[in-house]
């Protein structure tokens, strides 16, 4: 499948988001977040416009490159020649959080698993993982209205996360707000742990919490954590092992 380089027809900026974007869908093929076609990850492009890069509908994550991901407006409507459509249906849940966070650098969501499984339990997330701690300092829950295709269902939405920054969608998975993509990945890697880690001490017996004294400052905790310098500390390491794996993300 050949796609031609868009990297002398965007500006420079845009170039570096979209090879950032396709890295970020790579990298959740890899770590086994991938639900199929059926997920997204968005991405604003900076301007006055509002437009945001997004999956071409019908290619796996690990088929994704910087030309091929699409650009749309507040719309979902196409504005880069491609032919590969866009799912609205997802984009129903990115747009709702792109309109009303001008924080929202990037909207990651996913059906895994353990997300699901999760999002399910009447409890959430339970603090008993350090990872956990890190999630429930900035977390959200919204209740699932069935497959998101109702517009109807944005303001609902855009209520329940409010600020938050890690949002579970009951019966449904999981869902990021970053300022960057790299924060976006970072936090969804920490999110999806917390879930993994949970449903396998609730297969174990009695469970321990944390005290919830600890819950307290956990962001200038987790900005100690990173030298200060949040996703931005991994996000090499991470593009370095997709070079090592398959470069062709950036072309």
């Amino acid at each position: 499948m050949h796609i031609p380089s868009l990297k002398e027809v965007v500006s420079a900026e845009e170039w570096q988001l979209r090879c950032d974007l396709a890295a970020c869908y790579r990298l959740v093929a890899a770590y086994g977040w991938s639900d199929l076609v059926f997920t997204h990850v968005s991405a604003r492009i900076p301007g006055p416009e509002h437009h945001f890069l997004i999956n071409p509908y019908g290619l796996m994550f690990d088929e994704i490159t910087a030309s091929s991901l699409v650009r749309i407006d507040q719309d979902c409507n196409k504005l880069s020649d491609s032919t590969f459509p866009v799912n609205p249906a997802g984009f129903v849940i990115h747009s709702a959080i792109h309109q009303v966070r001008e924080d929202a650098g990037c909207v990651l969501h996913t059906h895994t698993r353990a997300g699901v499984a999760v999002s399910a339990q009447k409890c959430g997330v339970l603090p008993i993982s350090q990872q956990s701690t890190f999630v429930l300092g900035s977390l959200a829950y919204h209740d699932y209205e069935g497959v998101a295709l109702n517009e109807g269902e944005k303001p609902r939405l855009q209520a329940d996360l409010g600020s938050a920054n890690f949002l579970m969608l009951r019966n449904h998975g999981l869902l990021t707000v970053g300022k960057t993509i790299a924060d976006a990945f970072l936090s969804m890697y920490i999110f999806e742990n917390t879930c993994r880690i949970q449903l396998d001490a609730q297969a174990g017996g009695e469970l321990v919490q944390v005290n919830p004294h600890i819950l307290n400052g956990i962001a200038s905790v987790m900005k100690t954590a990173t030298a200060g310098m949040g996703a931005a500390l991994a996000w090499p390491a991470l593009l370095r092992k997709l070079d090592r794996m398959d470069p062709s993300y950036a072309t």
